[in-house]
């Protein structure tokens, strides 16, 4: 008795060999530890190197990138930009004084002042008038919320 099959296109088979071969070399598994890391690193950044990716090795990358990330997110954790981080970053991404940012949306210097020395919170009204000068959705600068 036969069995049928089904061929596998060349392509495929390219795919699957560089795929097949980093797996072996570092096979891709929840990271535990600062030396798993180190590895990952390591093959992430020789994956980076190269000028071009096979289909395979670029499927690789993607999920060892997300096994990092995983890792990362909880033994490295970023805490939310502050009030005054999140504004003083606006203002230099865009180029804006303090006293620009008065002039155009009428917010009182002292207000400014407070929200940049993290005396004061951002209010929702002062969130909504920076979202709106800023062009951001006013959920980047609820994260403190």
């Amino acid at each position: 008795m036969r069995i049928a099959t089904k061929s596998t296109p060349r392509r495929n088979r390219r795919v699957a060999k560089s795929y097949l071969d980093l797996i072996i070399e570092l096979p891709l598994a929840s990271i535990r530890s600062r030396q798993q890391l180190d590895a990952a690193q390591a093959m992430i950044d020789r994956l980076l190197r190269k000028q071009m990716l096979e289909a395979g090795e670029a499927l690789y990358l993607d999920a060892l990138s997300d096994l990092v990330a995983a890792y990362e997110d909880v033994h490295f954790p970023i805490a939310p930009a502050s009030d005054a981080e999140m504004l003083r970053h606006l203002m230099e991404a865009h180029g804006v004084t303090q006293a620009e940012l008065h002039r155009q949306t009428g917010i009182p210097k002292s207000s400014i002042s407070e929200v940049l020395s993290g005396m004061k919170p951002f209010s929702k009204a002062l969130m909504r008038t920076f979202a709106d000068f800023f062009k951001v959705d006013s959920s980047v600068l609820a994260s403190n919320l």
